[in-house]
């Protein structure tokens, strides 16, 4: 798989003011980042570029920081805004970055 590009300070921006509008497509409860969690994600992420994350299970604010790291590894892709109990990620597709 080709390495992310980096993302300028303007496309984390314009990614986060799409995100926002954007219903929660994915949930992760205590259980944190499981293979089902995984391969639910990758499926999202595989159907649209931009995935919102709903944290669930009552993490506080540095396990979310965690959990938040550990998806990206897992998943291959970029964490472009965090607040609260919701985290956006974004990956560009297989035809490149259709939202930048």
């Amino acid at each position: 798989m080709n390495p992310l590009p980096l993302l300028t300070g303007a496309q984390r921006t314009k990614l986060r003011g799409l995100g926002q509008v954007q219903p929660d497509h994915v949930w992760m409860g205590r259980d944190g980042v499981t293979p089902t969690f995984t391969i639910e994600f990758n499926r999202q992420m595989d159907a649209r570029e931009l995935v919102k994350l709903r944290f669930t299970g009552g993490q506080d604010r540095k396990v979310r920081a965690a959990l938040t790291t550990e998806v990206e590894m897992a998943s291959a892709c970029l964490c472009v805004g965090a607040v609260g109990h919701t985290a956006l990620f974004w990956r560009p597709g297989p035809d490149g970055a259709k939202l930048l």
